[in-house]
C-alpha cells in the first residue's frame, strides 16, 4: 500500500475509533488547496498530531481545532459538496500531499467501516 493509501486506511480507522476530526484554521477558517486541475481541497485529520504537524508546516498563524465525526459528517461534508470542494485525509509528508475524496466518496468510506 502506498504512504498515502495507508494514511487514509488510518483516517477511516481513527476517526471511527474517537468519533473525532482534526482540522487546522486561523480567524478566517480553514485553508483549501488548489491542485494544477483547479480542484480545491478542503484537509482533515484523524489526530490531533497530525493536524498539529501541518498547522507547523502550513505556519501562517494556523491552529489545531476538532469537531465530532457527526457534525463533520452531517454538516461540513454537504456544505463541501455544495461548494465543489473535496475532502484531503490525512495529508503528510514535507509537501503534505495525500489523497482527496469526494465528499460522496468520504461517506461510503465512513459507511463502509461500520
Amino acid at each position: 500500500m502506498s504512504q498515502s493509501g495507508s494514511q487514509a486506511a488510518a483516517f477511516f480507522r481513527d476517526v471511527r475509533q474517537s468519533n473525532v476530526v482534526w482540522f487546522v484554521r486561523d480567524d478566517n477558517g480553514s485553508p483549501t488547496h488548489s491542485s494544477a486541475d483547479g480542484t480545491r481541497s478542503l484537509p482533515f485529520w484523524s489526530t490531533s498530531l497530525r493536524a498539529q504537524r501541518a498547522a507547523k508546516m502550513w505556519g501562517h498563524g494556523l491552529r489545531v481545532d476538532a469537531m465530532s465525526l457527526g457534525t463533520w459528517r452531517d454538516r461540513v461534508l454537504p456544505d463541501a459538496a455544495r461548494d465543489g470542494l473535496v475532502i484531503g485525509i490525512n495529508w503528510s509528508g514535507p509537501r503534505l500531499v495525500g489523497w482527496s475524496f469526494t465528499p460522496r466518496e468520504v461517506l461510503n468510506r465512513l459507511g463502509a467501516a461500520d
